[in-house]
């Protein structure tokens, strides 16, 4: 797969929080030549802006106003993006546990998914990218070349999350908890909730190896790029 296809793909990966989408988008659009777009980092730049600048996560309009005042941008990186938030690198920080939780809760907005969906479109509209998250192939990228649900049983999702943020014994249950009450945002928000496209390959990750999930969407790539 080194060859350059003559035409770039658009490639979705969708799915909860814990099936890996991160890790798998990021790998593979480094093997492939593509650019990583994390949907889910602009969120989370959005939200540290909002626990910066003290906006409600509920209060939509002044969330959409700090939305159109701020400059999101991510940049390819051999580890992974930069994340910027008004030209300063917040990489490390939209990681950690406050802003996650910052992230899912100002992305239930439905016009501050507008904004964000319009400007994924933007970045993403000449092909050549890996985008992850909750609805890139049913709302930001509907005609994707490629859509895959990524998903594993919710246990294994909060094994994997809680080794991804070294947490210790006595908190794994507070972290168990946060994860399963995004699940349900996730899925039952009015905006855009996270749900499988109708033509997406559901890819079950619990019993898999990430080099397994990894060549199975190899596979399925390449057999679009032979088309």
């Amino acid at each position: 797969m080194h060859d350059a296809p003559s035409r770039k793909l658009i490639i979705a990966i969708d799915g909860p929080a814990g099936a890996g989408k991160s890790t798998i988008a990021s790998r593979l659009a480094r093997k492939l030549g593509y650019v990583n777009l994390e949907s889910g980092a602009m969120y989370r730049a959005l939200g540290l802006k909002a626990i910066e600048w003290d906006v409600s996560f509920e209060d939509e309009p002044a969330l959409v106003k700090l939305a159109h005042d701020s400059r999101i941008q991510l940049e390819p990186t051999l580890t992974g993006n930069r994340v910027l938030l008004d030209g300063r690198d917040v990489s490390e920080r939209v990681r950690e546990p406050d802003v996650t939780d910052a992230a899912s809760r100002v992305s239930v907005h439905p016009k501050v998914r507008e904004w964000m969906v319009a400007r994924q479109q933007e970045m993403g509209t000449g092909g050549g990218i890996v985008m992850e998250g909750r609805d890139i192939g049913t709302k930001v990228f509907p005609n994707a070349d490629v859509k895959i649900f990524l998903d594993a049983d919710p246990v294994v999702r909060e094994q994997r999350r809680l080794r991804q943020q070294n947490v210790r014994d006595a908190y794994s249950e507070a972290t168990a908890a946060e994860l399963r009450e995004r699940d349900r945002r996730d899925r039952t928000r009015a905006a855009s909730p996270l749900v499988a496209a109708p033509d997406a390959l559901i890819l079950d990750s619990t019993s898999l190896s990430e080099d397994e999930v990894l060549r199975r969407m190899e596979e399925l790539v390449k057999a679009k790029m032979e088309v």
